[in-house]
């Protein structure tokens, strides 16, 4: 399943890199895609339905990133 977040904090190309390695790292995330413009706009494809705090959680390994899920 494919849900659209948005991550605060995205500012550049390597805020891009990492967010994405540590989503991914994630065993129910098969991609994270994440993009500069609209700004921190991310694509999550999951094998299962991961919650928002489920996602934070992930996120919170890195400083400064928050994700809210966009409808």
């Amino acid at each position: 399943m494919k849900k659209k977040f948005q991550i605060d904090g995205i500012s550049c190309g390597g805020c891009i890199t990492r967010v994405k390695k540590v989503l991914e790292a994630h065993e129910a995330i098969d991609e994270a895609k994440i993009f500069l413009s609209p700004k921190g706009v991310a694509k999550i494809n999951m094998n299962e339905n991961l919650s928002i705090n489920d996602l934070q959680k992930q996120l919170d390994q890195l400083d400064g990133y928050t994700i809210t899920e966009i409808d």
